[in-house]
């Protein structure tokens, strides 16, 4: 399983354990940029920090270890050093935050995914024991790892204190383009290996990264299937996330979204109203109430949340 009880711990982590402790309603607050979504915790829900600080980077191995209330910004400040950043979007929020929402940065095809990125979790329980899933490895072969069960998981199943993840080098060359287009799959399908393909129903944006000569080859692909201009950046995105399958993105009503920006070949919708309940697969709720039950049976932690 890749799962461990009793590893060397930073002595943050265990303050942190004694903090959760075993009884009463309990989540952590972070920088609370994404605190909008899936809920809110109930009135006397307990609130407590995670512990800060980079323990270790690895810029030959390509991986870094933090604990889980260090800021993304701050990471990727360290990372830059070294020429390297991680998936994680910066967007003012914690390392914790970033998983326990699992939100993909837009340049998601070039960075990677969150849940493919973290390599090892360390977590404290609702019974208040601290959790290790994973290896610090890029490769690792024990098998199904619960830390991609925690990523998004909202801080349902259990109180993140540290992450291990994978970096990559940070682009020589990042440019952003845009065009009028109806058919963003087609982009998708015609572009050698964007790092981001935006839509919001009229334009798309295309965020191509790399060496400069591999750009420009990109570009002239790109300009070979539209009237593509340059531009500063990604479009401006509203304020909820929705998580669909990566092809309803096509089938988009803005009706149910209001204006909205889909990352294309990915799944993931930022609209300006909220996903219902009602959309969400009732299978997958199925599934996501079963591991509350297992995982945290008296529902101490997030009590107002839902994954």
């Amino acid at each position: 399983m890749g799962l461990k009880v009793g590893d060397p711990i930073n002595s943050s982590i265990k303050n942190f354990c004694s903090e959760i402790g075993t009884e009463g309603p309990v989540a952590v607050e972070g920088g609370k940029t994404r605190w909008n979504l899936n809920g809110f915790p109930q009135k006397d829900t307990r609130f407590i920090k995670a512990p800060e600080g980079i323990l270790s980077a690895k810029p030959d191995e390509m991986i870094v270890t933090a604990l889980a209330g260090t800021t993304v910004a701050e990471l990727h400040k360290e990372l830059g050093r070294f020429g390297q950043r991680t998936c994680l979007p910066e967007r003012g929020g914690t390392i914790g935050g970033a998983i326990a929402v699992g939100e993909n940065d837009i340049s998601v095809l070039g960075k990677g995914r969150i849940r493919d990125s973290v390599l090892q979790l360390r977590y404290v329980s609702a019974d208040g024991k601290i959790i290790t899933s994973g290896a610090p490895v890029v490769k690792n072969v024990s098998g199904f790892n619960l830390h991609k069960l925690m990523v998004g998981s909202f801080g349902t199943l259990g109180l993140f204190a540290e992450v291990t993840i994978r970096t990559n080098p940070i682009p020589t060359t990042s440019r952003w383009f845009t065009a009028a287009s109806k058919d963003p799959q087609g982009v998708l399908e015609n572009t050698y290996k964007p790092s981001a393909i935006l839509w919001d129903g009229e334009t798309v944006w295309v965020q191509l990264e790399g060496h400069k000569p591999d750009v420009q080859k990109q570009l002239e692909k790109l300009l070979s299937i539209g009237n593509y201009e340059e531009v500063e950046g990604a479009p401006g995105l509203p304020r909820y996330r929705w998580s669909i399958a990566p092809a309803d993105a096509l089938r988009i009503n803005r009706k149910d979204t209001g204006n909205f920006v889909a990352s294309i070949g990915v799944g993931n919708v930022w609209a300006d109203k909220p996903q219902s309940r009602k959309e969400i697969d009732p299978a997958i709720t199925q599934i996501t109430n079963s591991l509350k039950r297992e995982f945290d049976p008296n529902g101490r932690l997030n009590p107002g949340r839902y994954a």
